[in-house]
C-alpha cells in the first residue's frame, strides 16, 4: 500500500538518540534514527545482528532496560509522543492499540495456561461477557486456520506445533484490531513452508484489519515478498530507506548494496564460500569520527573517514546516509 501524504503517519520516529550506560562508557545504540509508517503500510526493518533493530523496537514499545537513556528525538504514535507517557498510560496502549508478535513461538505463550485462557485474559479491557470473549477467541483461531478451534481452545501450548503456536500468537496480537503491529522476526524459528504460510496469513489479516506493521527481520526474501517499504539499519543508524521494490533494484548505500549481495537468493552459481562483508560492527562506545560504515566500505575515502554524511534523497531511495549516494554500485565476491 502506498503512503498517503495527506494522512498522519501511524508511527513516526524523529531524530531518535539513545544510549546505554556501560562500564566502558556510554554506548551510543541509536543515533538520529528516522522512521515513518503510514496507515495500512508494512515496513521492513533490516540489518545485521547488533545493528539496533531490537533496541529501536524496545524504545517504541516502552520496554527499554534501566540502563537505557533517550537523549533526544521523538517517537510519535498517531501524533502522541510516547516518551511523555507514564508507565500505566503506556500499558494502556500495549495489547490494544499497539500489539506485538515476538520472535520465538515456543516461548511467547505461557506454558501453564491453556490457549483459551490466555486469549480470554488478553481481552480484559473489552466490556463484554466471558462467553462473548470465548466466541471471539475461537473465531480468531479459526481465522488463523487452526484446525478444530473449539477443541484446541482448551489445550496447552506444548500440544501445538511451532507453526500453530505462531499462528496463535498472531491471533492474540490482532484480536484487538490494533493500529500498529510490531512483528519481531516472527518467521525465524519456522521452516520454509511455515514461513510462507505465515507471511500469507499476515498479509491477509493486515489487509482485513488495516493496521500498520513494523516487520523486523534478517530475511531479505520475506521483506521483498511482504513489505511496502524497507529501512536498512547499520550500527544504530538508518542508512537507507525507500519503497521496497525500487530499493531492491537499485540500492544506493554501499552497506545496502553489499548486504543484498550476501543474500543466498542472489547467488546464481555454485560456490564453496558464501559472500560476506569484511570487518565487523564498530565499537559504539568509541564511534569513528566519520561515516559509521567507513571502516568496512570499499569506497571510503578521507572525507568518509573524517566527516559524518548527511541524509540525501537519491535514486529510488527517500533517504541515503552517504557522501556518495549516486556512485556506481558496488559488487561483492566470495
Amino acid at each position: 500500500m502506498s503512503r498517503d501524504a495527506t494522512q498522519a503517519p501511524v508511527l513516526q520516529v524523529r531524530g531518535l538518540d539513545l544510549s546505554y550506560d556501560t562500564p566502558a562508557g556510554a554506548l551510543q545504540a541509536l543515533r538520529q534514527v528516522n522512521l515513518t509508517i503510514g496507515k495500512g503500510e508494512i515496513v521492513g526493518l533490516v540489518g545485521e545482528s547488533g545493528s539496533g533493530k531490537s533496541t529501536l523496537m524496545q524504545a517504541i514499545l516502552g520496554l527499554l532496560p534501566g540502563a537505557a537513556k533517550v537523549q533526544g528525538g521523538q517517537i510519535l504514535f498517531q501524533g502522541q509522543d510516547l516518551a511523555g507517557l507514564s508507565a500505566p498510560q503506556m500499558r494502556g496502549l500495549l495489547g490494544d492499540r499497539i500489539s506485538v508478535v515476538f520472535q520465538d513461538p515456543m516461548t511467547a505463550l505461557n506454558p501453564v495456561l491453556t490457549i483459551g485462557r490466555q486469549m480470554i485474559d488478553i481481552q480484559h479491557r473489552s466490556r463484554i461477557s466471558r462467553a462473548e470473549k470465548r466466541a471471539r477467541a475461537i473465531g480468531m483461531l479459526e481465522r488463523v486456520r487452526i484446525p478444530d478451534p473449539e477443541s484446541r481452545f482448551n489445550r496447552y501450548p506444548h500440544e501445538f506445533s511451532g507453526g500453530m503456536r505462531q499462528r496463535v500468537a498472531i491471533a492474540m496480537a490482532l484480536m484487538a484490531r490494533p493500529a500498529l503491529l510490531v512483528a519481531d522476526e516472527p518467521t525465524t524459528a519456522l521452516d520454509a513452508t511455515l514461513e510462507i504460510a505465515t507471511i500469507d496469513l499476515l498479509r491477509e489479516l493486515q489487509a482485513e484489519i488495516g493496521c500498520a506493521i513494523l516487520f523486523i527481520t534478517h530475511h531479505l526474501g520475506v521483506v521483498a515478498e511482504l513489505c511496502d517499504r524497507i529501512d536498512i539499519m547499520y550500527a544504530g543508524e538508518i542508512v537507507e530507506s525507500g519503497a521496497t521494490a525500487p530499493v531492491f533494484r537499485d540500492p544506493r548505500h554501499p552497506y545496502t548494496q553489499l548486504l543484498f549481495a550476501c543474500d543466498p537468493a542472489q547467488i546464481s552459481r555454485p560456490m564453496r564460500h558464501l559472500p560476506s562483508i569484511g570487518g565487523g560492527l564498530p565499537d559504539l562506545t568509541h564511534l569513528p569520527p566519520g561515516c559509521i560504515f567507513a571502516p568496512r566500505c570499499p569506497r571510503a575515502d578521507a572525507t568518509c573517514r573524517a566527516t559524518r554524511p548527511a541524509d540525501h534523497q537519491a535514486g529510488p531511495s527517500d533517504l541515503v546516509r552517504c557522501h556518495y549516494p549516486l556512485a556506481p554500485r558496488l559488487e561483492i565476491t566470495a
